[in-house]
């Protein structure tokens, strides 16, 4: 029964996980305008992996999605493609994870099946959280570089006007998300081992005789001398065995022979 528990919970943890992820990856709030010197503005800036945004005070947002791909710098596409894995990998093992539930039964499919795929799903949602926490943490180290650089500039009087950008919701989303995946792909490796069966390491076999027990008793061995006769008589009332003649032929005895 625990093993059945841990496994629908982690197949419950893990969906709620992959769902995360894909929320993360489609909001548009990666990064948001920094608003600590200017609390009060007109227009208010905010990023995603695919489109920015800016809404301005009366309510109107307007977005524009990323026409190009080479000219956006190389972490932002790492990041997307984390993502894009991670997502992939968690689908795959939901699909998974749902034929190796143990309360669920395909035709004579074995507890050692069921165990495989449960390991195998499991991994997998381990690999899609690992994802989907890099590319999450890779997105939140380029924001935080990116804000002390403005931050400098700002100080030194380099740049008067300079756009900082801080932490979206969009971050915290897939933080929890990929720490789901994981704990739920790290329950399904537990559930893995109680659906595995107990077999002995060594097969023993054992012969057991079909009749009765027969005992032989040994007795005195016999030296031939070499010159017995091969004719040999089986006792009985009224009758002797044929022996055979000098020519090989078989003689039988006569009706005159019993009387």
């Amino acid at each position: 029964m625990s093993t059945t528990v841990c496994q629908v919970t982690g197949f419950i943890v893990s969906s709620l996980g992959v769902a995360g992820c894909i929320v993360s990856t489609a909001m548009d709030m990666w990064s948001t305008q920094d608003l600590y010197d200017n609390p009060v503005t007109a227009v208010f800036q905010y990023q995603g992996l695919w489109r920015s945004c800016v809404q301005q005070s009366s309510g109107f947002t307007e977005c524009r999605p990323y026409f190009t791909i080479l000219g956006l710098p190389a972490m932002f596409q790492a990041v997307r493609a984390l993502m894009i894995v991670g997502i992939v990998l968690g689908i795959l093992g939901l699909l998974v994870c749902i034929f190796a539930l143990k309360c669920i039964r395909i035709g004579n499919m074995e507890d050692s099946a069921k165990a495989t795929m449960t390991l195998t799903s499991g991994i997998m949602f381990i690999i899609a959280g690992l994802c989907a926490i890099t590319g999450v943490s890779v997105f939140a180290n380029m924001l935080v570089t990116n804000f002390w650089m403005s931050t400098t500039n700002m100080y030194q009087g380099m740049q008067n006007v300079q756009n900082r950008y801080t932490f979206g919701s969009a971050l915290f989303v897939g933080w929890v998300a990929g720490g789901l995946a994981l704990v739920g792909g790290i329950l399904m490796c537990l559930a893995c081992k109680g659906l595995i069966p107990e077999e002995s390491r060594y097969k023993a076999v054992s012969y057991n005789a079909s009749g009765r027990n027969i005992s032989y008793r040994t007795g005195p061995y016999k030296v031939g001398s070499g010159y017995e006769p091969e004719m040999k008589t089986r006792k009985g009332t009224g009758y002797e065995e044929a022996a055979r003649s000098e020519d090989g032929r078989r003689s039988y005895p006569s009706k005159y022979d019993y009387v």
